[in-house]
């Protein structure tokens, strides 16, 4: 089976719909699928519900399809950094699901695993629990959550080979792996596609298949925040 396209928009084609829903992996602009994303944004597709920690910046990462209204609801953890997020919330022209961040993780893990749903402690007692089923396991209440399955996931991963297998740099395998998992299709941009031999098994992240399509191409990596101290005077 051939997985390595072209171009983002290629290793796209045939897969956006109106209305779809989609798993992003990385965190904050650490991570993220930039390329796929601005081909997304190129396609037009509308209604997207997307499954990801956040929603980039405003003029960056998924904060670029906020922009052009091309999604209808976010499935997230953490939303502090975009104030359009916020203003499109605010006046009813986004909906919104919060997640607290790792049973966003489990729901996609669960989800990849064929796991229909799962009971944890995490948000009982709060808005999160609202409307979901509870369960006491050993004197103490769970609420059930589901397992997320979703028609496409986009990643980014450092490097693959042409099987798909991936493997993600540092902290860039956050979201990543269980988004990949939890789409019905995957496709993953990379900085390097090396040959099929050449990984360490040992050291592959996420094996070929869960991964569909493969691009590469060059990113931009935006920091998100930079923070920096103040040069000290030399002695």
């Amino acid at each position: 089976m051939k997985k390595i396209y072209g171009s983002a928009s290629e290793a796209l084609d045939g897969l956006l719909f109106d209305g779809m829903t989609m798993a992003a992996g990385g965190f904050g602009l650490c991570g993220i699928p930039e390329l796929l994303i601005a081909a997304i944004r190129d396609a037009g597709t509308k209604d997207i519900t997307i499954a990801s920690n956040n929603c980039g910046v405003d003029d960056f990462g998924l904060g670029i399809l906020l922009k052009t209204r091309q999604i209808k609801k976010m499935i997230s953890s953490y939303v502090g950094e975009n104030a359009e997020f916020m203003r499109q919330y605010l006046s009813g022209e986004l909906e919104l699901e919060f997640n607290p961040q790792g049973t966003l993780a489990e729901r996609m893990r669960a989800g990849g695993a064929g796991i229909a749903g799962f009971y944890t402690r995490t948000g009982v007692g709060t808005v999160i629990a609202e409307g979901k089923e509870t369960k006491v396991f050993n004197g103490q209440e769970h609420i059930l959550e589901t397992g997320l399955v979703m028609d496409l996931a986009i990643v980014k991963a450092w490097k693959a080979d042409p099987s798909g297998n991936l493997v993600f740099r540092k902290t860039a395998r956050n979201f990543n792996a269980p988004a990949a998992t939890c789409g019905k299709i995957c496709v993953a941009e990379v900085e390097e596609i090396v040959p099929l031999g050449a990984l360490d098994p040992d050291a592959i992240h996420l094996p070929g298949i869960y991964v569909h399509r493969i691009v590469q191409g060059p990113h931009e990596k935006r920091i998100e925040q930079r923070t920096t101290r103040k040069r000290e005077p030399a002695l």
